[in-house]
């Protein structure tokens, strides 16, 4: 069963064919009703058809099933182009019933060739869902219907305006999953190898060799993929896979390498943890002296990198050097990784952490631009306290506390906020 109709109410009887048209109906959405009121009604409301369709293939039903959700599938796609669904769970609901389609499809095919139709118009000429997976499909559509996607797909492409980016993404994605679901891996290569814009392309080449048992060809699109998008945001699943082929081939050297090559290129406490893992599964050298050497050279030209040597020094276990270098890069740490360091810190020198803690009180509360200063101020007083008292001079607080209160006298608001708050 699947997770929307678990979610669903499992008291419903089964509904006649005339009830669950009924409840079908309900999905419709007049676009000039309000789009934030409703939400929730309408998704339970989602959620009981795929209840009642669900349960209909279960009992070998599924012919009964087919019309009502592929009704229900285009209804939803509509509604979502109106009503608000910021929470995405009205669109979790919608792939839910496309999925259960494809299930019911597949146990009571419906026409092959209109399945083709309604699938590559959806693709093409639909607001961009529910997702179109076309492996999903694929045993209802058989070869006829796969045949009419292929006819259609190159109608389109033909047809496509060369400046509509929606239509020539939405056809360039039916045909690598037609390709895909031919099962020709050489085909599917190359039409994937169409549009390298990207690690994702490179990545997807790789892993479709990878399961071809094609393994060197494989690293090679791996290599390739890494070298073509040294910055990609997706680059960190492609390089992991270069590195798992690598050390899968016995050439554990190369994976270091790669993983070296990497942390030259944007040295990050991140591609150290990469690199150390990598390290040992080759049964190599601590590689940590060598990357606080690549990072020292780094932040001589760029301090910014001055916290990501800090977070190493960490991940290390060298604490005193951690504390030092932020000391000394102050500037370039942000709150959240100084306040850590404050908090490690002072469980052995908490004399230390006495002034950074004052020092963070006061920038909080004469930061105008944000509207919880005060608050996140006071949140810090019970760390400066415990410093207090972990130095022995617990008295001391109070002082402060009184300071505090006369240095501040003019913001009655702060001062509303302390006494809340009662450090």
């Amino acid at each position: 069963m699947s997770v929307l109709v678990k979610d669903a109410a499992e008291s419903i009887t089964s509904m006649t064919g005339d009830e669950l048209t009924v409840l079908v109906d309900r999905l419709r959405w007049d676009r000039r009703r309000d789009p934030y009121r409703g939400r929730r009604e309408y998704s339970q409301t989602a959620r009981q058809v795929a209840e009642e369709c669900d349960r209909l293939v279960a009992e070998g039903r599924a012919d009964l099933a087919v019309p009502v959700l592929r009704k229900a599938v285009d209804r939803v796609t509509r509604a979502l182009m109106y009503l608000d669904d910021s929470s995405g769970i009205v669109g979790d609901d919608l792939q839910e019933l496309m999925d259960l389609y494809a299930r019911a499809c597949t146990a009571a095919p419906p026409n092959p060739v209109s399945l083709a139709g309604w699938l590559v118009k959806l693709e093409c000429d639909g607001p961009g869902w529910p997702r179109v997976v076309l492996s999903d499909f694929a045993p209802a559509l058989g070869e006829r219907g796969i045949a009419e996607v292929e006819r259609l797909v190159a109608e389109r492409a033909r047809a496509a305006d060369p400046e509509s980016w929606t239509a020539a993404f939405a056809v360039r994605d039916l045909r690598e999953q037609l390709a895909e679901v031919s099962g020709d891996v050489d085909r599917y290569v190359a039409v994937l190898a169409e549009h390298l814009a990207s690690a994702v392309q490179y990545q997807r080449i790789a892993e479709a060799q990878r399961a071809a048992e094609r393994r060197d060809e494989a690293i090679d699109w791996a290599r390739r993929g890494v070298a073509a998008n040294p910055g990609s945001p997706n680059m960190d699943r492609l390089r992991d896979l270069l590195v798992d082929l690598l050390v899968a081939a016995g050439d554990t050297p190369g994976a270091v390498r790669v993983r070296r090559e990497e942390f030259t290129r944007h040295p990050t406490a991140t591609a150290y943890r990469s690199l150390t893992d990598t390290e040992a599964t080759a049964g190599g050298d601590d590689p940590t002296g060598w990357a606080m050497g690549v990072l020292r050279d780094r932040i001589t030209q760029q301090p910014a990198y001055a916290s990501e040597l800090v977070d190493l020094l960490l991940a290390a276990g060298r604490d005193d050097e951690a504390w030092q270098e932020a000391l000394h890069h102050r500037r370039w740490l942000a709150g959240s990784q100084w306040q850590t360091l404050l908090q490690r810190r002072a469980a052995t020198h908490p004399a230390e952490v006495i002034q950074p803690y004052r020092d963070l009180v006061e920038q909080a509360i004469l930061n105008s631009a944000d509207k919880r200063r005060y608050r996140r101020a006071v949140a810090l007083l019970p760390a400066l306290r415990a410093a207090y008292q972990a130095t022995g001079e617990p008295a001391a607080f109070p002082r402060y506390l009184a300071e505090l209160r006369t240095e501040h006298k003019r913001r009655p608001t702060f001062l509303t906020t302390l006494d809340a708050a009662g450090p």
